[in-house]
């Protein structure tokens, strides 16, 4: 096997032959970084053109299709004739003149014949292929298709020998008399984002690791377990033991919205969590009971700044059950040893409403300093403003506090 596919009528370029290419390794890259494609063929005469998923495996791409649809019927037999077109558009140049107005892409076209996949082990292992494309790990965690749901589809194999890429880089191009007019010009970049995961009704975990994600550590909430209380990453399934630990208004009495009133709306309050995560403003941990997995409440990192190293912690609630127990301590003691000793925390602070002295005297308790005051920082619930206090923890005061918060485990 070359590193080149060798051109043919069908791939060579009758005009702009500097942005065609036959490289091997180029026309992979493409076709894996891509999740969909366009499948050319003919129908009665008459082109068609249809869009769907494709996986590489090898020197081969595989398409999927349904034994009903025009491509399943038009591959019996022998297989189809068909043209794949994959391209990943990353920007638009903006030129003083329409004319060369242009776009930067990467694309890769291939012809032949696409032939149907009748070996159960192939078409299977295709699919299994498809379902890693779009997360590794994800067929071990989902069903597998029946004998029926696999009879009713069709998997393409289409060899990758007639093959070409085609792509554009850089800025602009313009006629010399056209340089001095007055018209902006430039590229604007363009890349595919993905969103935050939107859980389906009845998913009660964190969306799994092969989703994107975050990736930096200040934004993970990793696991951590004492003896008084495990934190897990928040999730759907935390809603309905948040609803009992959190029935009582007071635990809510001094943070800044109302307290949800349903399950609907707690799921609603976790869902703005994972977008928050997702976006870098907060990670978010439930506050479980490490011997029965009870659900206690729930904490989480702000207002992250990793360039500065500091993180704020709040957002705490905390059923009041388990007010003046080691439960607050220890989840504060976790939460410190990670900023700290983990990702290398120059400073760790807290906000809490000039009103809640209880808040105040716990923060305090843990060695934090009181640094000021923000006045009219944040609308209550209730539409009013609130003070602020700040208190502030640095890592050159982190050491003794962590001697006092271990000792006071010990006799918790």
């Amino acid at each position: 096997m070359t590193d080149l596919y060798q051109p043919t009528a069908r791939t060579t370029a009758t005009r702009n032959r500097d942005r065609m290419h036959y490289d091997r390794a180029k026309a992979h890259a493409i076709l894996d970084e891509a999740y969909d494609c366009s499948v050319a063929f003919v129908v009665d005469g008459e082109p068609r053109v249809l869009p769907t998923l494709h996986v590489r495996v090898d020197d081969t791409l595989y398409l999927h299709a349904s034994t009903g649809g025009r491509l399943g019927l038009q591959a019996r037999g022998d297989g189809v004739p068909v043209a794949v077109s994959v391209t990943l558009l990353d920007g638009i140049v903006y030129a003083r003149s329409q004319f060369h107005h242009s776009a930067n892409y990467r694309s890769v076209v291939v012809h032949g014949n696409a032939r149907p996949v009748l070996a159960e082990a192939e078409k299977r292992a295709a699919m299994d292929a498809l379902v890693e494309r779009i997360g590794h790990g994800r067929s071990a965690q989902s069903r597998p298709p029946t004998a029926r749901e696999l009879a009713t589809t069709t998997v393409l194999a289409l060899p990758l020998v007639e093959v070409s890429v085609r792509a554009r880089t850089g800025g602009v191009s313009e006629d010399p008399e056209d340089l001095s007019l007055p018209h902006w010009a430039g590229v604007l970049p363009l890349r595919r984002v993905a969103g935050p995961p939107e859980p389906d009704a009845g998913v009660s975990g964190p969306p799994p690791a092969y989703l994107p994600g975050p990736t930096s550590p200040w934004h993970i909430a990793a696991p951590m377990r004492g003896s008084h209380v495990a934190l897990e990453p928040l999730a759907p399934g935390h809603a309905d033991g948040l609803m009992a630990a959190l029935s009582d208004d007071e635990v809510w009495q001094f943070l800044p919205s109302e307290p949800p009133r349903s399950r609907t709306e707690m799921a609603e309050r976790i869902a703005v969590a994972a977008r928050e995560q997702w976006e870098g403003r907060r990670v978010s941990w439930a506050q479980v009971d490490p011997g029965t997995g009870e659900v206690m409440g729930m904490t989480s990192y702000h207002d992250i700044d990793t360039e500065r190293r500091a993180v704020g912690i709040g957002y705490t609630v905390l059923g009041r059950r388990w007010w003046r127990t080691g439960v607050n301590t220890e989840a504060k003691l976790m939460l410190l040893e990670r900023a700290f000793e983990v990702l290398g925390a120059e400073r760790v602070f807290w906000y809490t409403d000039i009103r809640n002295e209880r808040s105040q005297q716990a923060i305090a308790r843990l060695g934090a300093t009181r640094d000021g005051m923000i006045r009219r920082h944040r609308l209550r619930a209730d539409g009013t403003w609130r003070d602020t206090v700040l208190f502030a923890m640095t890592v050159e005061e982190w050491p003794a506090a962590a001697k006092r918060l271990r000792a006071r485990l010990e006799e918790a």
